[in-house]
């Protein structure tokens, strides 16, 4: 089996699964007991993996297709899981969720959805500042359930490599469940639209979005008529669903690194899909460094400070043979900054001939805080960065290619604003996360019909003058 892969002329550094090593790193936790550490890679190394590269294989074809306008992404899911909030109800509600503003979406661009959940796995999260601060005692940064607890006491912020192998058995479980789901018969598109229905009926903007939910009614009830019925179609009683996080805990995710039999690639084996975070996007850092080595497909967050130049550099690195549904890059500006900052990143990948995913974070450059310093994020702010970034992909002739939300299937209230009016008075009465604000189920499904519109009017104005000009 190998162990090493050829360099790009971007890269000339041999890799192998350590070589990140020898690299400048940010983000990861300074360990107390370095021979811990290393037993705990150790035993992750032995364990089978979570997902397989054929699994990673496909995912990559279908963003092949997102690549080329011919599919939409939708991710989602939560800030960080918590080893708490760990039980069937919570991840079968956000699955739920998903699924019902997949089946919205598909609808708006005539599409089919890629669906990829930020689950079982993202457990770590970068901080701006290594320590925190609470009245006189400084402890360190809170960095998500699978390094340190978020309790503001020395021994809960002490990082603990046995919470990896935690981690691990808890993402194993989490998949389980969810492949039961896509396969079992949960995801059954008329179910799902179903609770569309019920979701159009209660809403305050019910009216607006009924129209949508009777249209996807007519046409299940057509494809019924000509028996393309749960009972006779694979595809209208099982979907495909990804897992995906940021690839952060670089100890963690090479000892769940593997070589695919079939081909003798390496492939990371924590998620079909991993992220490297615009805080961890350097050319000659760790994060690059390993990830250029696995064959999964990757996703890259550029942020407003992003220069066109060094994103190039980036996608000639990860991505030296230019191969499609490799890349996605995963735009978070903030709905102010969307216009100027996205712009040149967008020409400039295009003039090169790169082949990306784009995907709308309109989540991580919304964020404010209230007078009382509670975190949140404004919905009309959310959904402004998402026309923001139609209306650059819009103005370059490219493809916008999805959404990249945080969120939850419960009815938390954390984000204000939306069709029920959430104000900052209204945070407290179930304000749950222990680090971003997420939408709720509510939320996310009315930002999936207000996307579908745009998509859908968006494609009517591509469409009307092509047929009028036949």
């Amino acid at each position: 089996m190998p162990t090493t892969t050829p360099a790009s002329a971007a890269s000339p550094r041999q890799w192998n699964p350590n070589s990140w090593r020898d690299c400048p790193v940010r983000q990861l936790p300074t360990y107390p007991d370095e021979a811990k550490l290393q037993d705990m890679e150790a035993r992750l190394g032995k364990y089978p993996p979570l997902v397989f590269a054929g699994e990673a294989r496909r995912l990559k074809a279908h963003l092949a297709l997102a690549s080329e306008g011919k599919a939409f992404v939708l991710q989602g899911g939560d800030c960080a899981e918590s080893f708490s909030d760990f039980t069937a109800n919570i991840i079968r509600d956000t699955f739920r969720v998903l699924l019902q503003m997949s089946v919205v979406l598909t609808f708006g661009a005539s599409l089919p959805v890629v669906k990829m959940g930020r689950m079982a796995g993202q457990f770590a999260k970068p901080r701006s500042s290594d320590n925190e601060t609470q009245g006189e005692v400084t402890l360190p940064s809170y960095r998500g359930d699978i390094i340190n607890g978020p309790e503001f006491t020395p021994s809960a912020r002490i990082p603990d490599p046995a919470r990896m192998e935690f981690g691990y058995f808890q993402s194993a479980a989490t998949l389980n469940l969810l492949r039961a789901f896509s396969s079992g018969g949960y995801a059954d598109l008329h179910e799902v639209h179903r609770w569309n229905l019920d979701f159009a009926k209660r809403s305050p903007l019910a009216a607006r979005y009924q129209d949508l939910a009777g249209r996807i009614d007519e046409t299940l009830s057509f494809m019924a008529a000509c028996g393309m019925t749960s009972a006779t179609t694979r595809d209208l009683r099982e979907t495909d669903f990804y897992i995906s996080h940021e690839a952060l805990l670089l100890p963690y995710e090479q000892a769940l690194a593997r070589v695919d039999s079939t081909t003798g690639h390496w492939y990371g084996c924590s998620a079909h899909f991993l992220w490297i975070g615009d805080r961890t996007r350097q050319a000659d850092g760790a994060h690059v460094e390993f990830l250029r080595g696995l064959q999964n497909p990757l996703g890259m967050k550029v942020g407003p400070s992003q220069d066109p130049d060094d994103l190039l550099k980036l996608l000639d690195i990860l991505n030296p043979r230019n191969e499609a549904g490799r890349i996605t890059l995963i735009s978070r500006m903030g709905a102010d900054k969307v216009a100027s900052k996205l712009s040149p990143l967008v020409r400039a990948v295009e003039r090169s001939g790169h082949k990306v995913v784009w995907l709308c974070d309109p989540m991580h450059g919304n964020t404010i805080s209230t007078q009382a310093k509670v975190k949140t994020r404004n919905f009309d702010s959310i959904l402004g960065e998402v026309r923001g970034f139609f209306d650059v992909h819009a103005a370059e002739g490219t493809w916008a290619g999805g959404v990249h939300v945080e969120m939850t299937g419960q009815d938390v209230t954390e984000c204000i604003g939306g069709a029920h009016r959430l104000s900052e008075a209204d945070l407290g009465e179930r304000y749950e996360t222990f680090c971003d604000p997420r939408l709720n189920a509510e939320q996310s499904l009315e930002l999936a019909f207000l996307v579908a519109e745009e998509l859908k009017r968006r494609r009517q104005l591509i469409v009307a003058p092509a047929l009028a000009a036949q």
